[in-house]
C-alpha cells in the first residue's frame, strides 16, 4: 500500500493503480507460465481503468451552483453566512466530493460531498458556512472545484463548477458624540430657517387664508389692506448639510514608519493601504453614518472636489457626490469596502494597467507618453493641485450651509495654507491630521487654526470617538498633541465553520 500511495493520483485512484499492477503482474505471469485465462484476465484489469478514464472525459458534469450571503455585505469584524446551493443534471460520477475556494486569508476552505444528506425535494444540496474578516474590501468566494470518480472508483478527473461570487467587507463606523457638531445646525438633524430657496406662493411674507389654515396664523394688518384674511408663512424646516473632505493621495498616507503596502501582503485584501489611511477610512465612514443617522445631507469629495468614491470599484453610484436619505449610509459604506490610495494627480491615463498592449507597440507609445506627461504634469499640477481651485470652486456652491469636515494624511505647509482659505465655506470647520508622526504637523495645525479650524493632529493609534469629542476646542495656536488612547482593533485574523444545511 505504501508503493501506491507513491504513484501519481491525478488520474487514477489508489484502487485504480493497483487493478493496472495487477493487470502488469498478471499479464507478466500469462507469459512465463503458458496461461491464456491470466491473459485475459490481465486485459480486463487493465482495460477498466482506461474505460473509466474515457467515460470521467466523455461525461462532462452538470451543474448549477449558487451562492447567497447573510448578510449580502458585512462590517469588519462581524460574520457573514454563506448558503451555497448545488444542482446537478448530470452528476458523472458516483462519489463526488467537493470544495469551496476561499481567499487564503479565510484559512481552510471548506470540504463537502454531492449529495448532501438532506436534500430539498427538488434535488437542491445545500450547505452552510461561516466567514468572518478583520479587513475591508471585497472578496472573491468561489468558485466550486469537485473531484469525480467512477462507480468503480478506480479514476478520477477535477472539474471546476459555477464562478466567484464578490463578498464585500465594509469598515465599522464607531460611535461618535453629538457634541461635536452642536452649534453647528442643532443635533436632532432639523433647523428652522427663514431662507427663501425657491420662490412659490408659500415663500411670501403672508398669503390668503386656507381652509384648515390656523387663526392663530392669521395676519390682521395684511388681511386690512387686502381686506381678505390673510395668514403669515410658515417657516419651512430645512435638511442641514454638511461637507465631509477626505484625503486620498498615496503620498499623504505612505509615510512615518510603516509605508503603504499592497493588500496581498499584511492586510490580505488586496488593496494599495496604509495603517493611517485604514485610520482615515474608518474616521471618514464613522463622521459619515453620525451626520446621515442625524439627518444632514453629506457631500462627499476627495482632495481635488471630485466625488470621494469616484475610483472605488466597490461603489454602487461613484460618480455620486451627494449622500441622503435612507440606504446612504450603506452605499458610503459599500464605496469605502475597496477604496484604495491613489496617485498625487489622481487622474489615471486609460491604457495604464490594461495589459492589452502589444509588445510590439510599449516602446513607440512609451515614448510618446514620456513626451506627453513632460508637457502636461505642470499644467496638471497647477490646474488640479490638491485643495486648489477646483475644490475651493465646490465649496463656494454651498457657503455656510453646515459643517465643513477635512479628513487628511500628511500635508505640507503650502498644502495647508490652500486648505485654510476653505474655512470660510463652512458654518464650523473641522480637520483631522492623520500621521505617524503628529508632533511633526504642529507648523501645519497652526496654520489651519489661524484660519479658523478646529484640528488635530492623530497617530494610528488613536481612540476616535475621544478624538472626536475634543476638536471642537482644538483651537488657538498649535499645541503639543494630546495623549491618545488605544482603540481596540477587531480580533485578527478569518475563520470560517462549515457544515450542511
Amino acid at each position: 500500500m505504501a508503493l501506491l500511495d507513491r504513484l501519481p493520483s491525478r488520474v487514477l485512484t489508489v484502487r485504480g493503480w493497483g487493478f493496472v499492477l495487477t493487470a502488469v503482474v498478471a499479464v507478466l505471469s500469462a507469459q512465463v507460465l503458458g496461461r491464456r485465462d491470466l491473459l485475459y484476465v490481465g486485459i480486463l484489469l487493465a482495460a477498466l481503468p482506461v474505460a473509466s478514464i474515457v467515460v470521467l472525459r466523455i461525461v462532462k458534469p452538470r451543474f448549477t451552483v449558487a451562492r447567497r450571503f447573510q448578510p449580502q455585505s458585512m462590517e469588519i469584524g462581524s460574520t457573514t453566512t454563506v448558503t451555497l446551493s448545488l444542482t446537478a443534471s448530470v452528476a458523472g460520477g458516483a462519489s463526488i466530493s467537493m470544495e469551496e475556494q476561499l481567499p487564503a486569508r479565510f484559512g481552510q476552505p471548506p470540504q463537502f460531498t454531492y449529495p448532501s444528506r438532506n436534500p430539498t425535494p427538488d434535488g437542491k444540496s445545500l450547505y452552510e458556512y461561516r466567514l468572518r474578516s478583520s479587513s475591508r474590501g471585497v472578496y472573491f468566494i468561489g468558485p466550486v472545484t469537485a473531484e469525480f470518480t467512477d462507480p468503480f472508483g478506480l479514476a478520477k478527473s477535477r472539474h471546476v463548477l459555477g464562478g466567484a461570487d464578490g463578498l464585500v467587507v465594509t469598515p465599522a463606523p464607531l460611535e461618535l458624540m453629538a457634541s461635536t457638531l452642536s452649534g453647528s445646525r442643532g443635533n436632532d438633524g432639523l433647523a428652522a430657517t427663514q431662507r427663501q430657496a425657491n420662490p412659490s406662493d408659500d415663500d411670501v411674507m403672508t398669503r390668503e387664508y386656507r381652509h384648515g389654515d390656523s387663526m392663530r396664523r392669521v395676519h390682521w394688518a395684511a388681511t386690512a389692506r387686502h381686506s381678505e384674511l390673510m395668514v403669515r408663512q410658515e417657516e419651512s424646516v430645512t435638511t442641514p448639510q454638511a461637507t465631509l473632505l477626505m484625503d486620498q493621495r498615496h503620498a499623504s498616507f505612505s509615510g512615518g514608519f510603516t509605508a503603504a503596502f499592497s493588500g496581498d501582503g499584511a492586510a490580505g485584501n488586496g488593496l494599495s493601504t496604509s495603517p493611517t489611511f485604514e485610520w482615515a477610512v474608518t474616521a471618514a465612514m464613522s463622521v459619515s453614518a453620525h451626520l446621515l443617522e442625524r439627518n444632514y445631507a453629506l457631500r462627499f469629495l476627495d482632495h481635488h472636489g471630485a466625488p470621494a468614491l469616484l475610483h472605488s470599484p466597490s461603489a454602487p453610484f461613484p460618480t455620486d457626490e451627494e449622500h441622503h436619505g435612507q440606504g446612504a449610509v450603506a452605499g458610503i459604506a459599500e464605496g469605502l469596502a475597496a477604496l484604495e490610495l491613489g496617485p498625487e494627480g489622481g487622474r489615471r491615463h486609460a491604457d495604464e494597467g490594461t495589459g492589452t498592449t502589444s509588445r510590439t507597440g510599449d516602446a513607440v507609445r512609451g515614448a510618446a507618453q514620456r513626451l506627453r506627461r513632460a508637457t502636461t504634469d505642470t499644467t496638471q499640477h497647477t490646474h488640479h493641485a490638491a485643495f486648489g481651485d477646483d475644490l475651493l470652486d465646490k465649496l463656494a456652491g454651498t457657503r455656510h450651509r453646515g459643517p465643513l469636515i477635512a479628513v487628511l494624511g500628511t500635508i505640507n505647509g503650502e498644502e495647508a495654507r490652500a486648505l485654510a482659505s476653505a474655512a470660510d465655506y463652512g458654518s464650523a470647520s473641522y480637520a483631522l491630521i492623520i500621521t505617524e508622526r503628529p508632533g511633526d504637523a504642529q507648523r501645519q495645525l497652526g496654520i489651519l487654526r489661524d484660519a479658523g479650524w478646529h484640528a488635530t493632529a492623530v497617530s494610528p493609534a488613536a481612540h476616535l470617538p475621544t478624538i472626536w469629542a475634543g476638536l471642537g476646542n482644538a483651537t488657538g495656536p498649535a499645541a503639543p498633541a494630546v495623549p491618545q488612547a488605544s482603540s481596540p482593533g477587531p480580533v485578527r485574523g478569518s475563520r470560517h465553520t462549515p457544515g450542511p444545511a
